[in-house]
């Protein structure tokens, strides 16, 4: 039976990739799951996994092609289709079962990982393939951003084994069952989609020693430490002759990653003076086109020796390209105003006691702004509407995005129908999701469909900025710090705590009348939160 391979699902709004490498040639014996080819998109690279075990037919799609999700990339023969038994396709030049075993395993070092297979041959335990896990709706792909285990150590059943990272959110992939790690199928840099093997584990106790054997009868030097590099580094450097020891690496436990080699690659163009454009070329492969396009110019080797360099997380890639996104797209403005937070500290200072007895959690200033927002967002709704093509959506509800900075980046939880909400509810609710947020363990949902924003550059010290848009919403809020200033109170200067207000808003469909309108209802039910008590 043929089997067509295709272009897999590329993410949201992405829709054609780039042909970059074939790992097989026409004939070709092939896995399930071995990686095929190599697509690269203006975001991400994505590998493409054989769907079943058998032989390479044909290439339809050659490498420089583009194509688009679902196009057609290559025929396979299935295994049985093709006369052999599906266990012989899985190690196209192996001569033996324990060969089989051992081939994905590094070349550098054939003859350590002969030794893992017979561990599995006796009864050690059966193996049990850890794969990708569903990672939310409508993302497809992830980052390996750390291994917590080596390959031949002994894991428990629901040990963490590794930490994956997509463009939004961080997740943990637990062990299956208890064993060993028997081998790594995806390093830590590797791009992988849901349901991509990630490990394999030998079940059982009786396995525990025996996949540590390859690790002590490696050679010890640059043998050894070359087993655990990328396999599209090793793959680079063979092709730019480049010596290991002439790499610096960044990955984990001194990992050579396919940056590192790039980087390489261009010192030694640079080095020789000789066409140093040809041999610089493939750096930019190492940026994922979601970080900022603009390229260095040369520096000084001295000074290039002091620099470190850190592949940007898949999140700030994607805070980047939102960000630059916004700008490019919306017509963004931004009104000022200044607000007394006297009477809301006062509130707050008489009653945050007897609120954290009650309702066991912290009377913020948070919840007086997100109640104030909401309610003047329905009074002036295109600021809480957003545009599709050419129509203007509005909401007739608000769901307030609450920015948050996490270490890994700034992310924006969703707090919804805050319209419907007591001052209790939201700060419980803002409370969990900061925590989960700083944690990683916000999910997917839980920062979609925001209608409006508020970011509180205040925590940090900020006096004075002017927040960008979160698209497609047409609005944000950026909250600054509480500072006393002199101000003029029926005509006598007296002492109070100010903070500057700033609106960044959509002047496509949002008149400087509704965005100062705004503003000014904002301030009043801040200066008189009675107002919000009384629906006033």
């Amino acid at each position: 039976m043929t089997i067509e391979v295709t272009v897999p699902a590329l993410g949201e709004s992405v829709t054609e990739a780039t042909v970059a490498t074939w790992f097989k040639k026409p004939g070709d014996r092939v896995a399930a799951d071995e990686m095929l080819c190599e697509l690269e998109t203006d975001k991400v690279t994505v590998e493409v996994p054989a769907p079943a075990a058998g032989m390479l037919k044909e290439i339809l799609a050659p490498e420089g092609a583009t194509v688009q999700v679902g196009a057609p990339l290559a025929l396979i023969e299935e295994a049985e289709a093709a006369g052999e038994a599906p266990a012989a396709a899985t190690a196209p030049e192996a001569e033996t079962p324990k060969a089989t075993a051992a081939a994905p395993a590094a070349a550098a070092e054939a003859e350590a990982p002969q030794e893992a297979a017979p561990a599995g041959e006796k009864g050690a335990g059966e193996v049990v393939t850890v794969t990708v896990p569903s990672l939310g709706e409508s993302v497809t792909e992830a980052t390996v951003a750390s291994w917590f285990k080596k390959e031949g150590e002994a894991v428990s059943r629901d040990e963490v084994l590794c930490e994956l990272e997509t463009d939004k959110v961080s997740l943990e992939v637990p062990s299956p069952a208890s064993g060993t790690l028997a081998r790594i199928l995806a390093p830590e840099g590797t791009t992988v989609g849901v349901g991509a093997p990630l490990a394999e584990i030998v079940a059982g106790e009786g396995a525990v020693a025996a996949p540590s054997a390859p690790a002590q009868t490696a050679p010890a030097g640059a043998a050894e430490a070359g087993a655990k590099d990328a396999p599209s580094a090793r793959r680079l450097m063979e092709e730019h002759g480049i010596d290991r020891a002439s790499v610096t690496p960044t990955g984990k436990d001194g990992r050579v990653m396919k940056e590192d080699v790039l980087r390489a690659v261009a010192a030694k163009g640079e080095a020789s003076q000789a066409a140093p454009a040809p041999q610089a070329a493939p750096a930019p492969q190492a940026q994922p086109a979601a970080a900022p396009a603009t390229r260095r110019a040369p520096v000084p080797a001295e000074d290039a020796a002091r620099e470190e360099r850190v592949r940007m997380t898949r999140l700030r890639q994607t805070i980047a390209r939102r960000l630059k996104d916004a700008q490019n797209t919306a017509a963004m403005l931004t009104t000022f105003n200044e607000v007394d937070m006297s009477a809301v500290m006062e509130l707050r200072n008489r009653y945050k006691e007897l609120f954290l007895r009650k309702h066991g959690v912290k009377l913020g200033f948070m919840s007086f702004f997100a109640k104030a927002c909401a309610r003047a967002l329905m009074e002036i709704p295109e600021i809480n509407a957003e545009i599709d093509g050419d129509t203007i959506v509005y909401k007739h509800y608000v769901h307030m995005g609450i920015a948050v900075g996490t270490p890994q980046g700034l992310v924006v939880p969703v707090i919804r129908d805050v319209q419907d909400l007591s001052f209790a509810e939201i700060e419980k609710r803002l409370a969990d999701l900061s925590k989960r947020a700083r944690e990683g363990r916000l999910s997917l949902a839980e920062m979609q469909g925001g209608t409006f924003t508020i970011s509180n550059g205040g925590v940090y010290g900020s006096l004075f900025s002017t927040p960008i848009l979160n698209p497609p919403q047409s609005g944000i809020l950026g909250m600054h710090k509480i500072q006393e200033r002199p101000m003029a109170v029926n005509g006598e200067v007296v002492i109070r705590p100010m903070m500057y207000l700033a609106l960044s808003y959509d002047h496509r469909i949002v008149d400087g009348k509704g965005a100062v309108t705004f503003l000014v209802r904002v301030k009043e039910l801040i200066e008189d939160p009675s107002r919000l008590v009384l629906d006033l």
